[in-house]
């Protein structure tokens, strides 16, 4: 993906210390009655932007130095954060995922750095851990995958999709460039710019500008105006075709055709399939030829595509959301005994090893201990509003933490590293995001 434009974002408060157009770098105030002395306030470590890694619809992310341990991070760039309230609410969401987040598979916050004064406030900047590489760069690359990669991936993909689900939240994204990986084979699923709180009520619309085409459930393509969690398992049983494969299993040039390549190969739905769709994509399915299945055309995917994968891949591409496995139950399919075993043998975190063997925890695929909160987006109705919040949930998120951070205005890419920016961020749409 590439971006379009470039504006340079107000450079103030102490995200540049020492910059000429920087004024002095200033500390969240202290909570009433605490005394605070100059020298209680520890100087900001500056940090060395090193090179661009990854370009969303709503940040770029750099490869940059922490100053205090040495080690390599990655650091989002949300810029034009507060050009409308859907941007603010949106940006705000996804700050609180990645600070809520405690799941080896699922990307997190590990440090947010200080804001400026709140009148300079334009940009926010969070650090995660660096991941080498991500799915898509696997798949199209001369790397040979093995069943037991595909099923080590998959494995972590549905284990991070669990965990997002038991917390009431949707990815609506999910797709081999949001899946980060490492040499060792661990997975993370990242970008959550589109992510959202499941939406209990189905009289509430919610937005259809939602997952990559390729990716993209058929209740989504036929314009469904509330749908669930089964549309991030529809775009993991993409991705799993498309690992098994090395191909995208659905290329289209259109929604429409995307529909039409989806019928031709799961066959013409029935009517209580299409419910919940519109009017006119309802129309176009039953103006064709009623095709019938042709399932069987997976098993020419790879070698790999044995009884048991294709099982479960046909489990996750089924056309009516509601009879779709869940990414819970996706997890018990025999398939993945494989996989779990590698994963907890040798690269998680929640077993360890001792001299006599190897300590298995209790749960190898924990839900989230409490659902996801978005009651705070009830309580804003204004930009400025929104800017408020959001500066004070980084200044408490600071408080008790390490020393502070800052981006060296001296570092050789400094220029280039304040000029990048989101190209889709300035066209979000003003209509209340859903």
């Amino acid at each position: 993906m590439a971006f379009h434009g470039s504006s340079r974002p107000t450079v103030c408060g102490n995200i540049f210390p020492g910059s000429d157009a920087t004024p002095n770098p200033t500390v969240p105030n202290a909570p009433a009655g605490t005394p605070r002395h100059p020298a209680e306030v520890p100087s900001p470590a500056e940090m060395e932007p090193d090179r661009p890694i990854g370009y969303g619809a709503f940040g770029v992310v750099w490869s940059v130095t922490d100053p205090r341990d040495g080690r390599k991070v990655a650091l989002k760039k949300m810029p034009n954060v507060f050009q409308n309230l859907v941007s603010c609410k949106r940006v705000f969401r996804e700050l609180r995922m990645l600070c809520f987040f405690k799941h080896d598979n699922v990307l997190s916050a590990l440090d947010i750095l200080q804001p400026p004064q709140i009148d300079c406030f334009e940009e926010i900047y969070v650090i995660t851990e660096l991941m080498q590489s991500d799915l898509h760069k696997v798949i199209v690359s001369p790397q040979p995958l093995t069943t037991d990669h595909i099923k080590v991936f998959l494995y972590q993909i549905l284990r991070g999709l669990k965990y997002l689900h038991s917390a009431g939240i949707l990815h609506r994204d999910i797709k081999p460039g949001n899946l980060l990986v490492n040499s060792n084979c661990l997975l993370k699923i990242c970008d959550f710019g589109l992510a959202r709180v499941e939406e209990p009520d189905p009289s509430r619309h919610m937005t259809q500008e939602v997952v990559t085409q390729y990716y993209r459930a058929p209740e989504v393509l036929m314009g469904c105006q509330h749908y669930t969690s089964s549309i991030d398992v529809w775009s993991v049983g993409c991705i799993f075709a498309e690992l098994l494969g090395r191909r995208i299993l659905f290329q289209a040039q259109s929604p429409i055709q995307q529909l039409d390549l989806i019928t031709d190969l799961l066959g013409t739905p029935p009517l209580s399939a299409m419910a919940s769709a519109c009017e006119g994509a309802r129309a176009h399915i039953l103006r064709g030829t009623h095709k019938p299945p042709s399932l069987s055309v997976l098993y020419m995917l790879s070698d790999g595509a044995t009884h048991e994968a294709v099982h479960l891949l046909c489990r996750m591409l089924v056309f009516d959301p509601a009879k779709r496995i869940s990414g819970s139950d996706a997890l018990s399919h025999p398939y993945l005994d494989e996989g779990r075993l590698r994963y907890h043998t040798c690269m998680c975190k929640c077993c360890y090893s001792v001299p006599s063997g190897r300590v298995y925890t209790r749960d190898f695929e924990p839900p989230a201990d409490r659902p996801f909160s978005h009651n705070y987006e009830q309580s804003m109705h204004s930009v400025w509003q929104g800017k408020e919040l959001i500066h004070r949930f980084i200044t408490e998120h600071q408080q008790g933490k390490r020393v502070p951070l800052c981006i060296n205005p001296q570092s050789a890419a400094f220029k280039t590293f304040i000029r990048s920016t989101a190209w889709h961020s300035s066209k979000v749409s003003r209509k209340e995001e859903r």
